[in-house]
This record gives C-alpha cells, structure tokens and sequence, in this order.
C-alpha cells in the first residue's frame, strides 16, 4: 500500500512491524544502493563490514534504512565500492525522518491517513488529533529535555498537520475514550484549558467522531495497562499501537489486536455515553 510521503507495507511479518524506529525513504534509498553495489562487487555483508571497518549488523542497519551512516562508513564504502561518488553525492540528501514526529511513531502516523476507522484511549493527554494549538504548545513546553524554539514549532505543525484528517475525511468514524481527569488538569492554564475544551467540544461534534470520557468514579476499567489505538487499513487488516517513554510499538499480531480490541470495547461500555461526556465537558468549560 503507497501512502504520500513514503511507503508503508502492510503484510510485511509481525516481527518487522513492530520494529523501531521506522526509517525515513532517503535512509532507505541510501540504504538500497549501498546494498545493490554491494552485492554487484560480490561482497556479504561480513566481507563487505570488514572492509569498511564497521560490524556486520551495522552493514545490515545501514542497508535496511535503519541507520543513519556516518561520515566515515560512507567515505569507506565509497572506496570499497568503486568510487563512484554516488554514495558521497546521496549522503547529503540524508534525513532522518519526518520533521516534528518521533521516529518510533512516524509508520503509526502513516496508516492514520489512510485507516478506514480509528480508535483512541487516552490516560495522559488529551489525544494529538483533539489538541488545541495552546494546549499541544503547552505539551511540548514541558518537554525534557527542553526543545529549541524550532523543534517547537516543528512539532506543533506536524501535530496541527495530522489533526486536519477530522474534518477532511468526514466518512471515517473515530472514537475517542478519554479520562476525565485529563480534561481537569489545567497543562499550560486556565485560558489553555478553555481553549483545548472549546475545541474538543467543537471537533466531536460531526456524526462521525465519539467521545466517551471515564468519570473518576468509574469502578470498572478494561484499559488499565495504559493508552491503545487501533486502527482498520483499507485493506481490512487491524492494528494497533501503545506508547510509553521514549518508545512506541505498532502491533501487528492477530491475537494481541484482538485482544486489545476486547478491552476497548469493553471500556465503551463502561465510560460514560456520547451525550453524558458531551455534557460533563461543557460544564468543566462552564466552572473556568
């Protein structure tokens, strides 16, 4: 399946899916040349490594776009490999993903561009696809260690970027469950916090997006080992993703989506209803 902006393969294993980070396309046409000289030269990658001076699983890093190579596993390559200057000439092009996403989500926020459905839960933050611009600022101010002003900004307009899908794809249904205490905590103020409800408020309010919020006296919970999203290709393939420190995973395994879509149903059931969640929203806005 081609998605703009680069490629994401759909029926590769499990075992590649849920591997991280996700490489950028000039990493992994880098990589396919390096990989395509080399085995032109007849060379594994154990001769190949011991030419250059860099291990083996380097070599493979490299090739497979998982890498980012330094200057001097380009320059030996470029030696052990005829000194064409094709390797130096690319190498300048290198970057290393996606501007203002974590490498560890960038394959997850490929698949949400073109998924026939999505489902959030949230425990954290308000979710990325319902951040007002002052709250998402908010998110990324306490930030550690601190952003310059340009990853600041670069991340607020890719998350900007991503939030558009809801109101351009307005057949898709997403779903959104949400803790109620996320929408207590004043990240960034009071005057964040009007603005964020405002647009949860307004951006939930097509027929096709849910939102559900778990009231802080709920006494049952399907979702307590932390936040989950899923998600349908066009295809009819479902998968999913959690998130934690410094680290993603997309989950490709029949068995593990299905069960995660067992508590996320079963937590459907136990958050309050669309219209209940609406009202407690409006009147947190009402008390700032």
């Amino acid at each position: 399946m081609t998605i703009a902006g680069g490629e994401v393969d759909v029926e590769g294993a499990a075992g590649d899916w849920e591997r991280e980070p996700d490489p950028s396309d000039s990493l992994r046409t880098f990589g396919a040349v390096v990989q395509a000289l080399r085995e032109h030269a007849g060379l594994s990658r154990v001769d190949f490594g011991t030419r250059v001076r860099f291990s083996k699983h380097t070599v493979e890093s490299v090739e497979l776009g998982r890498r980012m190579p330094d200057e001097d596993f380009v320059e030996r390559a470029e030696e052990a490999l005829g000194n064409t200057g094709a390797l130096r000439k690319a190498a300048r092009h290198l970057t290393r993903g996606e501007p203002g996403l974590a490498a560890w989500f960038r394959r997850w926020a490929r698949l949400e561009r073109v998924a026939v459905s999505l489902c959030t839960y949230e425990c954290r933050l308000v979710p990325g696809l319902l951040q007002s611009e002052g709250y998402a600022r908010a998110v990324f101010d306490n930030s550690i260690p601190l952003l310059t002003d340009e990853q600041v900004e670069a991340q607020l307009t890719a998350r900007l970027d991503r939030q558009k899908m809801l109101r351009q794809r307005p057949t898709v249904p997403f779903s959104f469950i949400v803790e109620e205490a996320v929408f207590r905590r004043r990240l960034g103020g009071a005057e964040v916090q009007r603005g964020m409800l405002d647009l949860v408020l307004e951006l939930s309010a097509p027929r096709n997006v849910t939102l559900q919020v778990v009231p802080l006296g709920a006494e049952f919970h399907a979702c307590l080992d932390g936040p989950v999203r899923l998600l349908e290709t066009p295809e009819g393939r479902r998968l999913g993703y959690s998130e934690g420190q410094q680290n993603g995973r997309l989950i490709a395994s029949a068995q593990e989506v299905s069960l995660l879509h067992q508590r996320y149903d079963t937590l459907r059931s136990q958050a309050l209803n669309p219209k209940e969640s609406r009202g407690l929203l409006e009147r947190l806005r009402g008390e700032l």
